[in-house]
């Protein structure tokens, strides 16, 4: 058995998963995020609700860049008394099993690699839709994260008067038209007129963004996640006109989209760490 974390700017879960199923699973709100102990004491105390003495290791999701060989996390999304955490030492000292951490997104796709869509691909993307955009890459069955495990940030590629992650992401409709993803959609799902014709908008602008995915990498697949995904039915059309407006239009026919449907998935890529970390070791 081994331990998924799945660490946020808002809240942090963590789960006892024995292969793709959770055992037992906790979540709390992350509090004091000003206080690199408070936070810290709050991420132990959680681990610890589901430990037990038959786990084999703890993989951890966060909302940053990471020294993938010290476990050092910089520059957490959202918790800004983390500007350099040693957290691997941290964990280790505490709970004396391996532990292994990675970008929040890096996490998702290494979730879909295992138990979602990415089981039938080699190549593909992963994009996470909440507050931001998120991506991560599965190249040849291998996770790419690049030199600081920064690869496929492509939320802040320039575009129009500001940047992919503006118009692809929340800040699409709180910052822009005033208003919520969540709230749209309930007003989407009663036919409101406006609130079809802003999920057309947005699904215009991410079909752009799905474009540089293409060109970066020429994927099989690009798989959608994170809570804005579950309105798909709503931006689909749209976002396939963009995407069509193509260089390459043969990449985009053969191009497999999907939205992620295994829940809590990230946690579930954050633990396959581990299991990523003993396969080494056999080989």
């Amino acid at each position: 058995m081994k331990i998924g974390v799945d660490l946020g700017g808002t809240n942090i879960r963590a789960g006892l998963i024995d292969g793709k199923n959770i055992i037992k699973l906790n979540s709390i709100p992350l509090k004091h995020k000003d206080n690199l102990e408070s936070t810290l004491e709050q991420l132990k105390s959680i681990i610890h609700t589901v430990f037990s003495d038959k786990v084999s290791g703890i993989g951890l999701g966060v909302p940053s860049v990471v020294d993938l060989e010290k476990g050092i996390v910089y520059d957490a999304v959202n918790i800004p008394s983390w500007k350099e955490v040693h957290l691997r030492d941290i964990l280790e000292k505490e709970f004396d099993v391996p532990v292994f951490i990675n970008n929040d997104v890096n996490c998702f796709v290494l979730g879909e690699k295992y138990f979602g869509f990415g089981q039938n691909h080699k190549t593909f993307v992963g994009i996470t839709l909440g507050t931001g955009i998120g991506s991560g890459i599965i190249i040849d069955n291998k996770l790419y994260s690049g030199n600081n495990c920064g690869a496929g940030e492509i939320g802040y590629l320039p575009y129009l008067d500001h940047d992919l992650e503006h118009y692809c992401g929340a800040n699409f409709f709180e910052k822009i038209h005033h208003t919520n993803a969540r709230q749209t959609a309930v007003d989407a799902k009663k036919n409101n007129p406006e609130a079809l014709k802003l999920w057309a908008d947005f699904g215009s602008h991410l079909g752009v963004a799905l474009k540089s995915v293409v060109y970066a990498y020429d994927p099989e697949a690009i798989i959608l996640g994170g809570a804005i995904s579950k309105a798909y039915e709503f931006f689909e059309k749209e976002m396939m006109v963009s995407l069509n407006k193509s260089y390459f239009p043969n990449s985009i026919k053969r191009l497999k989209i999907y939205v992620s449907q295994v829940e809590h998935i990230s946690m579930l890529g954050s633990a396959a760490q581990v299991d990523q970390y003993l396969e080494q070791l056999t080989h």
